[in-house]
């Protein structure tokens, strides 16, 4: 074995490789970083890799029945759209950290359309793409050329603008005075956190006026088409996002009045009242933003309605485990973090308690 620069060449099976260490323990051992077969005797799996845009297209074909029809889509437009032009032509053991961490820099700072830069959050996902097509790799036997699992994304958490209680009520009172179908969906988000495509995909006989329920387990969305056809985007119904979102809702007594006002001689789709049509998400989204602007109230967007009904309910002590699940969410973090929005009211009245505290201290007496 011959040593130079911390660097161990072994010679095995009359091929070179090349061993990083990590570290040396006081006994002399080493621990290696990673193994890299040299050029002059490569390994058949390193041979055979080639440049990334290979590699990005076989990790493709092999998850794309493995996945959603939608989330494959989502992975193909990231990877044809960012990773593939950027990155794809480097051979495999070229890329390196500092490579993938200007590609991230470039992304942000004027990747997308007209070069102003990604979200953060679409930065994220594309190196959520990037480290499954490593983990793919490395699952066939392919050297990993460094630590992709190091490099992150921090997500800049944007404000979510909800609702006030008073601009609830208001667009309430709006919705109660013009009903319809479609008005009858924005009530059941408001009042029960439906997500778009959940509310969209809904169908009267998944509400049960005998366990006065409401059965959420379809999503609709609208997604690019990947075939031949000329249509280049298509409308599937299919199992919401994860297996947490299947669930059944308890539908409050004052919200199961106005469902049994609108049930009769309706069958199929909530939004239509018909089983042969269905208001699509981008449609019921138009007809939300039309809504407000007749109630005169601000400009939010439909999922403002989930986060107000999540907030509504923490201002009025609901058990946190409890309304997570009514959300479908997989832990209550997530209802924590994304969902709750605290109001300057509520803030006041939780600060008020430290009056009581402060009387039977007697801390608020006067000094004399």
């Amino acid at each position: 074995m011959l040593e130079k620069e911390n660097v161990f060449y072994l010679e095995k099976e009359s091929q070179w490789e090349r061993q990083y260490i990590i570290e040396r323990m006081e006994d002399g051992r080493f621990a290696l970083l990673a193994r890299r077969p040299e050029v002059c005797g490569s390994s058949p799996a390193a041979r055979t890799a080639g440049p990334l845009a290979e590699i990005v297209e076989k990790w493709l074909d092999a998850v794309r029945y493995q996945v959603k029809e939608s989330t494959y889509v989502k992975y193909w437009n990231l990877a044809h759209s960012y990773i593939i032009p950027e990155l794809g032509a480097a051979e495999w053991h070229a890329l390196n950290r500092e490579t993938v961490e200007k590609f991230c820099s470039k992304m942000l700072s004027s990747g997308g359309k007209g070069q102003r830069g990604l979200s953060a959050r679409t930065v994220s996902d594309v190196m959520c793409v990037l480290r499954q097509i490593f983990r793919y790799a490395s699952d066939r036997g392919i050297d990993i050329p460094f630590n992709i699992s190091s490099i992150t994304v921090k997500k800049e958490q944007k404000e979510m603008k909800i609702l006030t209680a008073k601009e609830q009520n208001k667009l309430y009172r709006h919705l109660r005075r013009n009903g319809s179908d479609r008005n009858l969906g924005i009530l059941i988000c408001m009042f029960a956190g439906l997500r778009l495509g959940e509310i969209c995909a809904l169908k009267w006989e998944d509400i049960s006026f005998s366990e006065q329920t409401i059965y959420v387990h379809q999503t609709m969305q609208r997604i690019q088409t990947k075939d031949d056809s000329e249509r280049k985007t298509k409308i599937i119904i299919t199992s919401p996002k994860s297996g947490n979102s299947v669930r059944k809702i308890p539908i409050p007594g004052e919200l199961m009045k106005i469902l049994f006002s609108y049930r009769e001689n309706r069958k199929g789709y909530v939004l239509t009242g018909r089983p042969d049509a269905f208001v699509e998400p981008r449609t019921m989204e138009r007809h939300f933003e039309k809504i407000l602007q007749q109630a005169g109230i601000e400009r939010v967007n439909f999922h403002a309605l989930r986060h107000t009904f999540a907030t509504r309910c923490v201002e009025m002590d609901f058990d946190i485990k409890c309304l997570s699940e009514i959300l479908g969410h997989a832990n209550v973090n997530i209802t924590l973090n994304r969902y709750v929005h605290p109001t300057m009211e509520l803030k006041r009245s939780n600060m008020q308690k430290l009056s009581a505290l402060l009387a039977v201290n007697g801390w608020a007496e006067p000094l004399s």
